[in-house]
């Protein structure tokens, strides 16, 4: 008897719905791998590109503050030259330049040693009360007769100018350098025929110039800075920063990354970096910072490096906000794939199952329930009409062995009723060769006796008892001959009987 192997569908189903959704997923993680690395380039070049311009936005936007300064200055120069033999004066064209300019903070009109008779230094400096509201047009202005501790001929401010003959920007001018604030300041040499008697500085507030800065940052976290020639600050958003010497301070000395690129800030190259700090990561943008010169103004170059600073999640976030609501949606995607590919490769295996359990009737023995039609032309559908015709044959073949084996049944039956004949016949032939063997035992004694008697006695019997011996034998022959004859005729008539027998189980074996 055959067996019919168990399948399982559902793991089937199962191994299959994962092989299409593994393939479909590595395609999918090839197509995504793909596009965010694209992606995330052109978000860096986006990011890059977005920094470059905030970075000369920043750059032009303290340009035009600086230019402002210097303009604001060079008008109320114009005038002051024709009347440098007024010394009271100074301080009206001081407190114009202040109230002139609303960046400027603080104005000091000075002049060499002994310039004007009674008067050994001579200052005029004006300081607004409150830097910190030096937007507004109605600020109070002071009146200082010296700056910080020590003589004016003493600080940068005056002795640079002083020596390079020329305007120029001195700073930054901090701690004991400045009277409140970090400060820098314009400076324009004052000329008397020709000899540099003296110089008007005008004072700009570091801290005011980071805060206007610092307001148009384009991220929270991100901010300017400009550094001088000598690597200090110039605009920083820290103001413990602004009161270093230079950039290469404590913080820098166990991070190589970050001190490359201040390095490169000051050597006044173009670019961008990234660096670690404070165990994040960040990106500093970095240029020249080249001043619009004013007309009039013969000046040199500062020497100066403006950057952008920028945390890493600031430029990227977006990408990786974009990452992971990517990867979201990718698994959910992929689950949601998962669960409907199951559900259709199920419905798509349901006539499988259905052939199963066929194949399982049909090894318990129901032959004869057929498979239902389909009008599916598929692989599946082939295979169930297949399946119903190999039901069909197999119904009829089961029709045919029936019927063969109630054949077969009633043959055997006529085969052992012939056998117990047999049987029965053999057992009369033996009873019936025994009754006549023990038939024939008394003549042929008689006959043994006779023919004993006539050999022995031959010679001494007379005729009449030979004769009468040989009756005998004639006529126990005869008894013994009769029998014979009556056991050949039984014979006779049994071999024809059993000629007959076999003669109809041939034709039962043929049928």
């Amino acid at each position: 008897m055959w067996k019919l192997s168990k399948i399982n569908i559902p793991y089937t189903s199962l191994r299959l719905n994962l092989m299409v959704v593994c393939e479909i997923v590595l395609l999918l993680l090839i197509s995504l791998a793909v596009l965010l690395y694209f992606s995330r380039q052109t978000l860096k070049e986006e990011a890059k590109k977005n920094a470059e311009q905030t970075l000369e936005a920043t750059v032009l936007h303290i340009d035009n503050i600086m230019m402002s300064v210097e303009q604001t200055t060079f008008n109320v120069y114009q005038d002051l030259q024709g009347h440098l033999d007024q010394p009271d004066r100074m301080f009206t064209y001081s407190r114009r330049i202040v109230e002139t300019n609303p960046y400027i903070v603080g104005c000091a009109i000075v002049f060499k040693p002994d310039y004007y008779p009674g008067h050994h230094l001579y200052m005029a400096y004006l300081h607004r009360k409150g830097s910190e509201s030096m937007t507004n047009e109605m600020t109070e202005l002071e009146t200082l007769d010296k700056f910080t501790n020590c003589p004016y001929t003493e600080q940068r401010w005056y002795t640079e100018p002083m020596n390079v003959k020329q305007p120029c920007w001195v700073g930054p001018l901090k701690n004991e350098e400045a009277e409140r604030e970090a400060l820098i300041t314009f400076c324009l040499p004052i000329y008397d025929h020709g000899e540099c008697v003296g110089v008007v500085a005008s004072d700009l507030s570091i801290e005011v110039l980071t805060n206007i800065i610092h307001s148009t940052k384009p991220f929270s976290r991100g901010y300017a800075v400009l550094l001088n020639d000598k690597g200090s600050y110039v605009v920083h958003p820290n103001e413990e920063k602004l009161k270093r010497e230079t950039i290469f301070g404590k913080t820098l000395v166990n991070n190589p990354e970050a001190q490359e690129a201040a390095r490169v800030m000051v050597a006044g190259e173009t670019g961008s970096k990234a660096f670690h700090m404070d165990r994040e990561e960040w990106y500093v943008f970095y240029k020249p910072f080249h001043s619009t010169r004013v007309y009039g103004i013969p000046m040199k170059q500062l020497g100066w490096s403006a950057g952008m600073v920028f945390l890493e999640d600031d430029i990227f976030g977006d990408y990786n906000v974009l990452t992971y609501l990517v990867l979201v949606i990718t698994v959910l995607g992929i689950l949601c794939f998962f669960i409907f590919c199951r559900m259709l490769i199920r419905h798509r295996m349901k006539p499988l199952r259905m052939l199963i359990k066929s194949a399982q009737r049909v090894e318990e023995g129901h032959y004869d329930e057929i498979v239902p039609n389909t009008q599916r032309e598929d692989e599946i559908g082939q295979l169930q009409e297949h399946f119903q015709q190999m039901q069909r044959s197999l119904s009829a073949k089961s029709s045919e062995l029936k019927q063969l084996t109630e054949t077969l049944k009633e043959r055997g039956e006529v085969l052992r009723k012939a056998y117990g004949n047999a049987q029965g016949s053999d057992r009369m032939k033996a009873t019936f060769l025994h009754y006549m063997t023990t038939q024939m035992t008394e003549p042929s004694s008689l006959i043994e006796r006779s023919v004993i008697k006539l050999s022995n006695n031959y010679d001494a019997i007379s005729p009449q008892e030979a004769d009468y011996e040989v009756e005998v034998i004639q006529k126990q022959g005869k008894v013994i001959l009769d029998l014979l004859d009556h056991m050949i005729e039984a014979l006779k008539i049994e071999a024809e009987e059993a000629e007959k027998e076999i003669n109809a189980g041939k034709e039962v074996s043929h049928e």
